[in-house]
């Protein structure tokens, strides 16, 4: 893939998404997905085209992850190589496994010791959703498919990805509804750009009690998911809706990425991870229970300097990716397909109004 298609994307829809609405709208990023049907369970892959600076935000109860730590301001490397997220709970680590390989392949990583025979080292954080009690094939013994997985997600990176039941949101469950992976963008009427991709895996409910309507409903733009307007629907106290009957603790997570094409500094990615968590409260409901392992990361791929009132810019930016959030775990589910003969619903199989 030409990398110079990245750099300069289409323009963006008149309603202020991006040409795609999906986070690949950020320029310098492509997203790759494998997903195994049997397990019923996948991986995605976000991947910078250069090293990206890069910070997390983990609010829930029963994370999995990998190099979040990495990820503070004070420590020593300032930008990543990939972000994945998979399913698989501590198995689907193994996948950026994978990608490191795939990358240290490539001679990409991060140099230490820069000398001749001594490979570089990506920087591949990552985090796991639980989806093995959905009844997929989870016989693999001494040999998960998740570094494969990660593997072949890295290989498909392209600007256009599937929604729905594939990559890390393929055996997700959003509360008693059939998760999936979803993204959404947006551009700024001064040019700069904010993405989301998330898989969605919660406890908690996306819809409000009593219809269809997605919580995340006042920040969709242009029926992206549906067009079913809130109207007075009402979150009543212990009233959570279509939440998992059974919830067991750390089987339930939201994985999300967001990007900007912002020139950010650790710290600033930091603050926007922070306020992009607030996308999924505006989506799930509950949400960062101690059943879930939310986890956001952030991505800036340096294309644009902050300007002259950073400290405003990074605020609007940071809002924007928690907009942006809501909408893609909104757009996951929306597309998600459940699983034949499970008695598994998807949004589509709720009553219309």
């Amino acid at each position: 893939m030409d990398k110079s298609l990245a750099a300069v994307p289409p323009p963006p829809m008149s309603d202020g998404r991006g040409a795609r609405n999906l986070i690949t709208d950020v320029p310098g990023l492509r997203v790759g997905q494998a997903t195994d049907d049997r397990a019923r369970s996948g991986v995605t892959v976000i991947l910078p085209d250069d090293r990206a600076v890069c910070a997390v935000d983990v609010r829930g109860g029963g994370p999995g992850t990998r190099e979040t730590d990495a990820l503070a301001p004070e420590t020593l490397v300032e930008a990543v190589d990939a972000v994945v997220l998979s399913g698989g709970s501590v198995y689907g680590l193994a996948a950026a496994d994978g990608v490191a390989a795939w990358l240290g392949a490539q001679g990409r990583g991060y140099g230490l010791v820069v000398a001749p025979g001594v490979p570089r080292s990506p920087v591949v954080p990552a985090a796991i959703l639980y989806d093995l009690a959905n009844g997929g094939d989870k016989g693999w013994g001494l040999d998960p498919p998740y570094r494969g997985l990660g593997i072949a997600a890295a290989e498909a990176a392209e600007l256009t990805f599937a929604l729905g039941s594939v990559g890390a949101g393929a055996g997700a469950m959003a509360g008693a509804l059939k998760g999936g992976t979803g993204s959404a963008s947006a551009v700024t009427h001064d040019g700069f750009t904010v993405g989301a991709v998330a898989a969605a895996n919660s406890f908690g409910s996306v819809i409000a009690p009593g219809g269809r309507a997605f919580w995340a409903a006042p920040y969709e733009i242009g029926g992206e998911f549906g067009g079913v307007p809130l109207g007075d629907a009402r979150a009543e106290p212990d009233d959570w809706g279509l939440t998992k009957r059974h919830p067991r603790l750390g089987a339930n997570t939201t994985l999300a990425c967001v990007a900007v094409d912002a020139i950010l500094t650790p710290a600033q990615a930091r603050r926007v991870s922070i306020m992009a968590q607030d996308g999924l409260a505006r989506a799930i409901r509950p949400v960062h229970a101690p059943y879930d392992g939310d986890v956001v990361f952030v991505l800036a791929t340096g294309r644009r300097p902050l300007g002259e009132d950073p400290v405003f810019t990074l605020t609007r930016l940071g809002a924007l990716a928690a907009d942006c959030l809501a909408r893609a775990v909104a757009r996951g589910v929306y597309e998600a397909r459940p699983w034949s003969g499970t008695g598994a619903r998807g949004w589509r199989d709720l009553p219309a109004d």
